[in-house]
């Protein structure tokens, strides 16, 4: 992390202001304002690497200045706000915004959670420092509004042909792209999205309410079958398993792997040990090496392997990784990741 990084926070918390600004200087410039219009004059005089904003704030709200940043002059933000409940609609529609990252702040014991915190918000921050951002008018602005969908036609898909795909910092957006165009028959997905507890229920039941497949959070025992798309759960590592006549999911809780719990390399370990050749490994963007490893094992078993590329990539860190590392085969925009799969899949 560079010392040169000049961070925002905004706050009207004096203490949570204190608190980041005292905690945080050790790896960045910490600058502070009380309001989102304090914080727009601050902008103007020096442009900030990260805005870390709170949402419920006097004279603006949160949610109109992330709006106002996003549409006028993009620069990576993270919410650090009570209001983004775990699994709240509010978390997901920040992200939806535009924000980078969300962050769940308590009600009570703010400096205890910062100072408990600060490795995990050290490197959130840095991550966000880190993300390409652009204008938005709507929700996902990496797609160019023509951009084709794959087509829903496909052939009969072997049972035992699985899909994993693991994602980090600017995720949640590229998976909406990928599922929302997936057809109902496509090949059973598991996916490993770096999300808090809780978070990843209300991504799966949002993109469930719009994709043709169906999508949930995945609970051990899952079977997976054709046009299902299992996502891993917060805070637990989600594992392919083989049975005598069925394929099915485990979650297990266990220790940090690449610093995260759900973590890609866990899942793609075990896909490459359950599946082999019957499967397909996607990694995308993402800060940090989570995923490398195990797709190079899923490679090694004889599997498919694709990486987004580094232009529709929030953060290029996990793709990245994986190519140096021998483990990609593709490398494709996010709009052509779908289109190959089913390719790829059709061929099995």
């Amino acid at each position: 992390m560079s010392p040169r990084e000049h961070i925002l926070v905004v706050d009207d918390s004096a203490v949570v202001r204190q608190a980041f600004a005292m905690l945080l200087s050790k790896h960045f410039t910490i600058d502070t304002a009380a309001d989102p219009i304090i914080a727009a004059r601050k902008i103007a005089k020096q442009r900030p690497s990260v805005v870390v904003l709170d949402l419920q704030m006097p004279r603006m709200d949160g949610f109109t200045f992330l709006k106002h940043i996003m549409r006028n002059d993009p620069l990576p933000v993270v919410i650090c706000s009570t209001a983004a409940a775990r699994g709240s609609e509010t978390a997901m529609r920040a992200l939806e915004e535009g924000a980078v990252d969300v962050i769940l702040k308590p009600s009570l014991g703010v400096r205890e959670f910062i100072e408990d915190s600060i490795v995990v918000l050290a490197d959130v921050i840095d991550a966000a420092s880190q993300a390409r951002v652009v204008r938005r008018g709507r929700p996902l602005s990496l797609l160019p509004p023509s951009a084709p969908k794959p087509e829903v036609r496909m052939k009969s898909l072997p049972t035992d042909c699985v899909v994993a795909v693991g994602a980090s910092t600017g995720g949640t957006e590229a998976l909406r792209v990928i599922i929302e165009s997936l057809p109902p028959n496509a090949p059973p997905m598991l996916v490993v999205q770096h999300m808090p507890e809780g978070f990843t229920a209300a991504f799966a039941k949002r993109l469930n309410s719009t994709a043709a497949v169906e999508v949930k959070e995945a609970e051990s025992g899952d079977e997976v079958l054709p046009g299902r798309v299992l996502i891993a759960p917060g805070n637990q590592h989600l594992l392919l398993r083989r049975g005598n006549a069925k394929s099915f999911v485990q979650t297990v809780s266990g220790e940090l792997v690449s610093r995260h719990r759900p973590s890609v390399d866990v899942l793609f370990r075990s896909v490459a040990q359950a599946a082999g050749a019957n499967a397909i490994g996607v990694i995308m963007t993402g800060m940090g090496d989570d995923g490398a490893a195990g797709l190079a094992e899923m490679r090694a078993a004889g599997a498919q392997t694709i990486a987004q590329d580094e232009a529709t990539s929030v953060i290029f860190g996990m793709p990245k990784e994986a190519i140096a590392r021998g483990a990609v085969e593709q490398i494709l925009p996010l709009t052509e990741i779908p289109n190959a799969i089913l390719r790829l899949t059709q061929r099995r």
